[in-house]
């Protein structure tokens, strides 16, 4: 088996294509746009270059490409961790344990020649709203955006070395159903409420959500490990990239005294189009997708991020963002669900949230991380069962 590095027309076609034989017999997969893949691997599209660095190999046997992945380093956060953390990700491959051992072997490598203890994985290179985890449960057609993989992956992470860090829910909202009248009296002393404020997204006003936006999120996350700002000019990136799917009415904003307080922004799944595409976007590809949109192809919703300052959270102000949301969704019509995702385990109050506003569980997704050699060896022997022999009896 031969590894290669991605640096031309056909290695990165082959990155592409060998997904058509990893999921050949799956028809949950969805093959994700191939434009959108390689602008996270594009310095000029991907800000993330500004402070890190990524690279991407495929693996052949003979002259079948078998299996890829990528490794990747943000030098903003790689410091952050208990060791210098890097990241792996975009991992396919047949379910050969040998095969997925050389690619794991290669970004391990890789990071370390690069000053890194450990890596993260699967995850992205960039946000972790999109592409992040290793899929565990609900192995059903992905939201745009979501990891899916066979069910062996995880046969492979595990044996590997590499160990859960956190786990990823993804709750699913049935659109047409009544709230649960608790969940629905809170709303309405929300709303009740003078001081509290609820408005959709004004394209038009763009600048002036950003600013609220980056100040919601900034402060709603500070507290999580290895935290970062997150800039304006990333933001703005990020709503240019949603305008082909985006529809104002899904993406609200909360303000308490006038103060910006929370946001909550959804897209249709566009994943119900994209895929019919086979990953092209080509002039028939765009004809394709605007014929499957006016025909009401889609009718789920993702909920890409939801964030609330820290001095508003517990006060419903999360229950009247859903309710605002989803009720104008339904008033929309042709929609029957909303994939609430995602929610990390180390963030209960959410996960009570969608559990009160009638939400169920949809698949549930695992960050893993492998440590490096003799740091490896060190936490295997700190974590070690004690043998017979070893055993002292009173």
């Amino acid at each position: 088996m031969q590894i290669t590095v991605v640096d031309d027309r056909d290695t990165i076609n082959s990155f592409h294509e060998v997904n058509k034989l990893v999921y050949a017999n799956d028809p949950n997969f969805v093959m994700p746009l191939r434009q959108e893949i390689e602008d996270i691997f594009n310095p000029k599209a991907n800000p993330f270059f500004e402070h890190g660095k990524a690279i991407r190999w495929i693996l052949k046997n003979e002259n079948e490409v078998i299996g890829r992945v990528a490794a990747f380093i943000n030098f903003e956060k790689a410091g952050g961790f208990d060791v210098p953390t890097g990241g792996m990700g975009f991992f396919e491959c047949i379910d050969d344990m040998e095969a997925a051992f050389l690619l794991f072997d290669t970004c391990e490598k890789w990071l370390s020649e690069q000053g890194m203890e450990a890596m993260e994985g699967p995850i992205n290179f960039g946000e972790n709203n999109n592409y992040w985890g290793l899929l565990v449960e609900g192995f059903i057609p992905p939201s745009m955006g979501m990891n899916y993989n066979p069910p062996y992956y995880t046969r492979f992470f595990q044996a590997y070395g590499f160990e859960e860090e956190y786990s990823q829910y993804t709750n699913h909202f049935d659109i047409n159903k009544p709230l649960p009248e608790r969940f629905r009296k809170i709303v309405t002393r929300v709303f009740d409420n003078p001081s509290n404020r609820f408005e959709h997204f004004k394209p038009a006003e763009i600048d002036r959500f950003i600013d609220d936006f980056v100040e919601i999120y900034n402060k709603a996350w500070v507290h999580h490990e290895n935290f970062k700002a997150i800039q304006p000019e990333y933001v703005r990136l990020s709503f240019e990239q949603m305008k082909p799917i985006m529809v104002p009415e899904m993406i609200w904003f909360a303000y308490v005294d006038g103060k910006p307080a929370g946001f909550m922004v959804s897209v249709p799944d566009a994943n119900q189009i994209i895929r019919h595409l086979d990953g092209k976007l080509n002039w028939w590809s765009k004809l394709k997708f605007l014929w499957y949109k006016w025909n009401h192809a889609i009718d789920r919703v993702r909920v890409i991020i939801m964030g609330v300052c820290p001095e508003y959270q517990k006060k419903g102000i999360e229950s009247g963002l859903i309710v605002k949301a989803f009720d104008k969704v339904k008033e929309m019509g042709g929609y029957r669900e909303a994939e609430l995702s995602w929610v990390g385990s180390f963030n209960p109050a959410m996960m009570s949230i969608h559990k009160a506003s009638g939400a169920t569980l949809g698949k549930k997704h695992v960050t893993m991380k492998k440590y490096f050699g003799d740091i490896q060896l060190k936490r295997n022997t700190e974590t070690a069962e004690p043998s017979e022999s070893e055993l002292v009896l009173d």
